[in-house]
């Protein structure tokens, strides 16, 4: 059976949603971070890099959470999550955009805010105030400028999802992450059409259950 190890805020709801959508058969194996807010040592046992979301399936163990995506649906999905024909290229085109330009950004912010509270105390007042600096005058543009350019597309959809379709495609699962996290920390940076896509896949059945699963694992937190 396919297993989902599972890190507590991790990346890996976007393959527990996926999975449910599916309806494919699969466990988890839950993992707590280190108090360093590492991944635990036994990720090295699972991958060479030691990163989390890792899934095994028979004889494959594969990380990074693009490639388990695009995994399980060209051996599960049977096409029912092929984008129609207008929105091939959109689809493709912000399944890469969730980890090559949103996210970093994103992980920019979560970086500046880290690093003065990891400091020692009396460092503190005055490494908050340089990154809150360094904040204004490298993460904030591109991270609004990247939000701007999704509320765009999305106002552009005619169904509300990425590629226009009925149901969500890849693009929709790979940026789901992203997007929660925006929508949980900072929702005043999303447009009208993004808090509608973030409230769609909340709504969602399938991700429902994720979220039901996931809080009542006292071993978890919340994605």
């Amino acid at each position: 059976m396919l297993i989902v190890h599972h890190l507590n805020n991790s990346r890996s709801q976007r393959i527990l949603w996926l999975l449910e959508e599916l309806e494919v058969p699969y466990q988890i194996k839950f993992y707590q971070r280190r108090p360093d807010r590492r991944a635990p040592k036994e990720a090295f046992d699972l991958h060479p890099l030691g990163k989390f979301p890792i899934i095994t399936d028979g004889d494959v163990t594969l990380a990074e959470s693009g490639a388990i995506i695009q995994y399980i649906i060209n051996k599960y999905a049977n096409g029912r999550l092929t984008p129609p024909k207008q929105g091939e290229l959109i689809d493709i085109y912000f399944t890469h955009f969730s980890e090559g330009s949103l996210m970093p950004s994103l992980t920019n912010r979560y970086i500046f805010s880290l690093v003065p509270s990891q400091a020692p105390f009396f460092l503190r007042p005055l490494l908050k105030q340089l990154f809150s600096v360094l904040d204004t005058k490298i993460v904030a543009g591109p991270l609004n400028a990247n939000l701007k350019y999704v509320e765009d597309a999305l106002d552009r959809s005619p169904t509300g999802w990425f590629a226009g379709g009925p149901n969500p495609t890849m693009a929709d699962y790979m940026m789901s992450f992203g997007l929660d996290t925006v929508a949980t920390l900072m929702p005043d940076l999303l447009g009208p059409k993004t808090k509608a896509w973030v409230a769609r896949v909340h709504d969602r059945p399938a991700f429902k259950r994720v979220s039901a699963y996931i809080e009542g694992n006292p071993r978890s937190s919340k994605l």
